[in-house]
């Protein structure tokens, strides 16, 4: 059985994806039995070594912080930080985030995997519709109103998990901020401190 440490190594040497525009970024190789699974980190996060170093962190982090009352550090000790992607895929026309493409995404999907393994998580906490759908096994074109705000219960390679989606913290979207996205983000969030993310 590998370890973390081991498969960050072998993360941070993957260059298979030639479309991406940063380097590969990890969180912490912290051993628990929680996991938060992103999209893909976005252009300053390679430089400042870690996922959600920028703004949507801010936000994702004031969200935790709302229902556990822990700051950003204890969260990243207590929350193994994941992604989909784990290079900045570069911008979109629109100019939010390239979305990471099926092929990246299946590059990527070896270390998801490993991590699955070595950790055994009981929570995943998937963050932006990508996400969701990658560990819930559900099209990217489900609603979000149909899936924040519940709890489900999957198997996620090879583990039988509790996934608690939330929408992403990006500061493109407009979606937590408005209703029904207000009210269903609170019942996500509420959901997780009952699931003991604090201990």
């Amino acid at each position: 059985m590998p370890s973390l440490k081991s498969i960050h190594q072998k993360l941070q040497k993957c260059r298979a994806c030639p479309n991406m525009c940063g380097t590969p970024v990890h969180g912490k190789a912290n051993m628990t039995d929680i996991m938060l699974i992103g999209q893909a980190p976005g252009p300053h996060e390679a430089n400042r070594g870690k996922p959600f170093a920028y703004t949507a962190g801010k936000t994702l982090f004031g969200w935790l912080n709302s229902v556990t009352g822990l700051e950003e550090e204890e969260l990243r000790e207590r929350i193994y930080f994941a992604a989909v992607a784990r290079c900045f895929p570069g911008k979109a026309s629109s100019g939010g985030d390239r979305e990471p493409t099926p092929v990246e995404i299946e590059n990527c999907r070896v270390f998801l995997e490993a991590e699955v393994q070595v950790l055994k998580p009981k929570l995943i906490i998937a963050v932006g519709k990508l996400a969701i759908s990658e560990v819930l096994g559900i099209k990217k074109s489900t609603k979000l109103t149909d899936v924040i705000g519940k709890k489900f219960e999957v198997e996620y390679h090879g583990e039988k998990v509790i996934v608690v989606p939330l929408p992403h913290p990006s500061g493109v979207s407009t979606w937590h901020k408005t209703e029904p996205g207000v009210t269903l983000l609170k019942k996500s969030l509420l959901l997780l401190n009952t699931l003991k993310i604090t201990t």
